[in-house]
């Protein structure tokens, strides 16, 4: 196995940067810069020199093979962050005999090949690493500390013993059996089976707060939908004027809403036209409002135009400036009623990020979907076609489609688009 070697924290000027080394050579190339090593897992300042180049003054740290992150032997270089001193060391580290500059996830891949994470928990990491917000903080923390894990572990637990049970009874279908096995072997698939539909029913909500809420603001010309959105996001991020139509793109705005990822989306005004290029902005203000989480009817009067909200939906007078209306008012100018309404919709969001499982990703719903086709064919296997065999087999393809979820089988070909999304270094 090659040792690899990379900076670990962020390009540019730092007051620390950090150089991380794993493989089997990694002890013998710090010793070569640092000459003796502290003890395993204890941080040792020492002077970093190549030949009779002075380096650095750094901390050093060595893990050893299985108490490391990778799992393989590994050590840190805590460094003063300087680019010329980061340069410099990863310079010296080159021309260590056996060494070569780690590839885009490759020590979190190691991690995995060396059975300290599993593909879920790689994926919570990658999560991590992106969160933007305190919500998605939390959900990949929770995937990171194997909640993914814990959750297929019992339900496997559950279904080997099921297919044990079924087992002995084709074992032994010469001999007297001493009872039923059917009840036992039905309880536990209904009560796996029902847990993964629970799960099933709560992934668009989970992938929803790992990439985050659509809000979009839908209304008339001229009902103050930019004034609006720029009102919220503190800046002049669309286009406002008196003139009718202006807006005929979607534009977006990322926001932190209560630790909730939400992007806003300002329409094109709704209304009948016979401009063509207006017409088409229309037509997608329609598209994004309807795939919206959720919309804010911004009225300018009372009626609501060419779309049916949803219970929801946000029903909102603006214009409170001018003339105020019952309910939520506001007004983009003054800023007139936005704490309310942010309140009313972080509440609303918040509420439906409730119901956020611990699966966030269509491989998850893949996997999930392939356990429960497999655990129904056993169930009615068991019912109605009492062949012990097939049902017995159907719990172990169900068994495999959660192995798969960990990355245990079946995964190969997703394992180098999945670390590509890591930088280098992690």
């Amino acid at each position: 196995m090659d040792t690899i070697y990379a900076q670990a924290t962020g390009r540019g000027k730092a007051g620390v940067a950090v150089i991380r080394l794993s493989g089997p050579r990694a002890w013998e190339a710090v010793s070569a810069l640092a000459g003796r090593l502290p003890a395993p897992r204890q941080a040792g300042l020492r002077r970093l020199r190549a030949g009779d180049d002075f380096l650095d003054e750094a901390l050093v740290l060595c893990f050893e093979a299985g108490r490391s992150f990778t799992g393989d032997q590994s050590a840190e270089l805590h460094l003063h962050g300087a680019l010329a001193t980061v340069q410099a060391v990863l310079r010296a580290l080159a021309g260590v005999p056996g060494l070569r500059l780690a590839e885009p996830g490759e020590f979190t891949r190691r991690a995995m090949e060396n059975g300290q994470l599993d593909l879920a928990q790689v994926e919570g990491l990658a999560d991590l690493i992106e969160a933007e917000t305190e919500a998605q903080r939390k959900q990949a923390l929770a995937v990171l500390s194997g909640a993914v894990g814990a959750v297929v572990e019992r339900w496997r637990a559950s279904l080997v013993r099921a297919a044990a049970l079924l087992e002995a009874v084709i074992d032994f279908a010469d001999e007297e059996v001493p009872e039923d096995v059917t009840p036992e072997v039905s309880g536990l698939i209904s009560s796996v089976s029902q847990d993964i539909v629970v799960e099933l029913s709560r992934i668009s909500t989970s992938e929803r707060v790992r990439e985050g809420f659509e809000v979009a603001i839908v209304g008339r010309p001229n009902a103050g939908k930019s004034t609006l959105l720029n009102a919220l996001a503190g800046r002049e991020a669309a286009i406002t004027s008196e003139v009718a139509g202006t807006t005929r793109d979607v534009i977006e705005v990322r926001m932190d809403l209560g630790g909730l990822a939400v992007t806003l989306l300002d329409t094109a005004g709704l209304r009948e036209t016979e401009d063509k290029v207006e017409a088409i902005g229309v037509e997608r203000a329609l598209q994004r409002a309807a795939q919206a989480d959720l919309r804010i009817f911004l009225l300018d009067g009372d009626d609501i135009p060419l779309l049916q909200p949803e219970p929801e939906d946000l029903i909102v007078h603006g214009k409170a400036d001018l003339a105020p209306g019952q309910g939520l008012s506001v007004s983009g100018k003054t800023g007139a009623g936005l704490d309310a309404l942010v309140t009313e919709l972080t509440k609303r969001l918040s509420v439906r990020a409730s119901g956020a499982g611990v699966m966030t990703r269509e491989r998850h719903r893949a996997c999930l979907q392939r356990a429960e086709s497999a655990l129904t064919a056993a169930r009615c296997e068991l019912e109605f076609g009492a062949r012990l065999e097939l049902a017995a087999e159907h719990l172990r393809s169900a068994a495999r489609a959660l192995e798969s979820l960990l990355g245990r089988v079946d995964v190969e070909m997703l394992l180098d688009e999945i670390f590509s999304s890591f930088c280098i270094g992690k």
